[in-house]
């Protein structure tokens, strides 16, 4: 019998697959073809770890020595920029963030295609750091098989059921026997949960949609910082010499396979044009993913608490990579595994059972 059966090729099935292959023997199963498949293989991941709410913004602040460690981090910067009439988003951006406001001359020095006429106010840190996504998902996957562990992609799970002592799930049509299921399957983990009788904790999936755009003019985007509109009301950062744009949408919708509205991509890439002295002339291509939020916004990490031996790994909300590290250390502290040197109170707000159920 299995000691974790994961459900969920994702960064965060894949971390704690990793963590928790250290204290039993693990099998990671993935419905798709590949790894990553719906949302991590779609995220322009940025290490920024005050982002979030402050449970979540602990894990990511405990992740970055792994991740620097890891080898997956590199320099970008941050910055954020609003208009005269964004004072107010603006300025709870700059407290939220911890940014340091900067002169709007040098704003443009760091991304010269900014609009003078139209930027009003930037702040900036150069703590922010981009995040190799793709190392990182097969750093983990190595270390699941380095201590001895499984991954299987094209293994739908079909069925949970609970045995004496843990479960029998179906996968592909192979029941396969574990001591835990960790629901790792993102914007599926409340559909996971049902299947194996256990209460919703109410997560939302929620649209996120990005272009790429051929460099500005052809110039040499490498050294940019990654921007935002006040508000999150847009972004851009620079990926692979070219620059991703997003109108950082976030709009409520089923667990499916994610594509960008047009609609609503074209409205963001207004916003971001309005903000620069480059129009968009072209879009190579588009796409999008699901992030997916608990009702307080925070993850959701360990043991049910009607049913322990099924354990929670959700609610990462697009935060997945910068927090991977301390996320699966805390669910390997939840677990009996070494302690994750997160305070009580932390544990508290990430644990799942502060939701009774997604219906009271």
């Amino acid at each position: 019998m299995l000691d974790f059966l994961i459900i969920g090729g994702g960064i965060a099935g894949l971390s704690a697959g990793a963590r928790l292959s250290e204290l039993g023997k693990v099998l990671l199963v993935e419905r798709e073809d590949s790894l990553g498949f719906h949302t991590s293989g779609r995220s322009a991941a940025l290490y920024e770890a005050d982002y979030g709410a402050p449970a979540t913004v602990a894990v990511a602040r405990a992740s970055g020595a792994e991740l620097e460690a890891m080898g997956v981090l590199s320099p970008r910067g941050f910055m954020v920029v609003g208009r005269t009439e964004d004072r107010e988003a603006f300025e709870q951006d700059v407290a939220a963030l911890k940014l340091d406001v900067i002169p709007v001359s040098e704003a443009i020095t760091r991304f010269p295609i900014l609009n003078a006429d139209a930027v009003a106010f930037a702040a900036y840190t150069d703590s922010a750091k981009n995040i190799d996504t793709e190392l990182l998902m097969q750093s983990y996957g190595r270390m699941i098989r380095k201590n001895g562990g499984e991954i299987r992609t094209k293994s739908p799970v079909q069925a949970i059921e609970r045995v004496a002592d843990g479960w029998r799930v179906s996968v592909a049509g192979t029941a396969i026997e574990a001591r835990r299921v960790v629901n790792a399957a993102g914007a599926w983990a409340d559909q996971v949960a049902a299947m194996a009788g256990v209460p919703c904790i109410g997560l939302t999936p929620y649209r996120r949609s990005l272009a790429q755009l051929p460099a500005p003019g052809g110039r040499d985007v490498s050294g940019w910082p990654m921007v935002l509109g006040a508000g999150e009301t847009w972004y851009a950062k620079p990926e692979a010499g070219k620059l991703l744009v997003s109108p950082a949408d976030e709009d409520p919708v089923e667990p499916h396979d994610a594509f960008a509205d047009d609609m609503v991509l074209a409205e963001g890439l207004a916003r971001y044009e309005e903000m620069m002295t480059e129009p968009v002339t072209r879009v190579e291509m588009s796409w999008a993913g699901l992030r997916s939020f608990a009702p307080d916004r925070t993850l959701v990490l360990g043991p049910d608490p009607v049913e322990p031996a099924f354990v929670w790994c959700a609610g990462q909300g697009g935060q997945g990579f910068l927090s991977a590290p301390g996320a699966a250390r805390v669910l390997a502290d939840t677990m009996g595994g070494p302690k994750s040197g997160q305070p009580p109170e932390i544990l508290k707000a990430l644990s799942p059972a502060r939701f009774r159920s997604c219906g009271g």
